[in-house]
């Protein structure tokens, strides 16, 4: 069951899905300022992504594991990330586990997250590439 109702404000949509977690909250607006940039293809920017953590159950701490343990508060490969999962890439099952991790036991290798960016980028060419080590 999800929680954001279509009647509220985005601090009110950040209030309940970082449920008091300061690193969610940060991970959210960081979400809603990036997304339009990183995936030009979600119609709804930075709420598409927030939307999807509510339809699959990923609420305050765990949105928190999935920045900072999975995605090591990169937010463009937490956006591919959830592309990944929302094209059938990536299992939603799997997805939940890793965000309920708070051990780091079940955390994608690199060459994982390699895979399933490279399918993203097949699937979306306006989904902004990562940037290379001579552009960072």
């Amino acid at each position: 069951m999800t929680i954001i109702k279509g009647d509220e404000t985005m601090v009110e949509v950040f209030v309940k899905m970082s449920k008091g977690n300061p690193g969610a909250a940060s991970a959210l607006a960081e979400i809603w300022k990036e997304a339009p940039a990183i995936d030009p293809d979600n119609m709804l920017g930075g709420l598409g992504v927030i939307l999807s953590f509510d339809t699959y159950g990923i609420y305050g701490t765990d949105i928190y594991i999935l920045f900072n343990d999975q995605c090591y508060r990169d937010v463009r490969e937490l956006l591919m990330l959830m592309r990944a999962t929302q094209l059938g890439f990536f299992s939603e099952t799997r997805l939940r586990q890793m965000a309920g991790d708070q051990m780091r036991s079940d955390v994608l290798t690199q060459e994982e997250m390699d895979e399933l960016n490279d399918k993203v980028m097949a699937e979306l060419p306006k989904f902004q590439p990562r940037m290379t080590e001579e552009a960072a």
